[in-house]
């Protein structure tokens, strides 16, 4: 396996945190963006979860000359027409925090009944060699709807309004141990750990 370590393309905490976790079955030693202190950022402007995991996949790859694995993800509600979408992270803005993203979404929800709030997460992963090769590419959803409130601590983003019907609470409520099951994020790592031997 050729695949001896591999960079996380991100330095998000609660994604590193996450994906970290979800990726320790693996028995691959895995780096962050947040290990390299020159590393630019690249500019998330594609149109798509796609377009955006791909371009930090390779991007980063190429300027590590490393295994890289880039993900993009969000949430996407029904009734705003997939929104907010690759704008998840800023919504409410340019370096929007996760309490001015939730707020503006709320209140594009106000007077939304519940049955018209029913949203879901998307997580795309693209795996890049270290010469800018995507060798990877897979999606994954998990669906739910958004509360009128916040519920819960746990998680990160939207974690505290997305509530699963059949467990009855938010991702912000549920234990991390159900939450690495279920989400978008666990079923996309999920299919690379099945996935990722066939790139050696």
């Amino acid at each position: 396996m050729t695949l001896n370590t591999v960079v996380l393309g991100t330095k998000n905490p609660g994604k590193i945190r996450e994906i970290a976790k979800l990726f320790a079955p693996l028995g691959i030693p895995l780096l962050s963006l947040s290990d390299f202190a020159e590393i630019p950022d690249i500019l998330e402007d594609g149109q798509s979860f796609r377009e955006n995991a791909e371009k930090k996949a390779t991007g980063y790859a190429t300027a590590l000359h490393r295994w890289v694995i880039a993900e993009d993800s969000g949430i996407c509600v029904t009734v705003l027409k997939g929104a907010p979408g690759i704008n998840s992270a800023r919504f409410a803005g340019e370096n929007a925090t996760d309490v001015e993203n939730n707020h503006k979404l709320m209140t594009e929800m106000q007077n939304i009944p519940s049955e018209e709030r029913a949203a879901f997460y998307i997580c795309h992963v693209c795996v890049s060699d270290p010469s800018g090769s995507i060798r990877l590419n897979l999606k994954a959803l998990c669906r739910g709807y958004l509360t009128e409130e916040a519920r819960g601590t746990n998680g990160f983003g939207y974690d505290p309004y997305f509530q699963i019907a059949e467990y009855h609470r938010t991702f912000g409520e549920l234990p991390d141990v159900v939450k690495s099951h279920i989400s978008h994020r666990a079923k996309a790592f999920e299919k690379l750990a099945r996935l990722i031997p066939t790139i050696a």
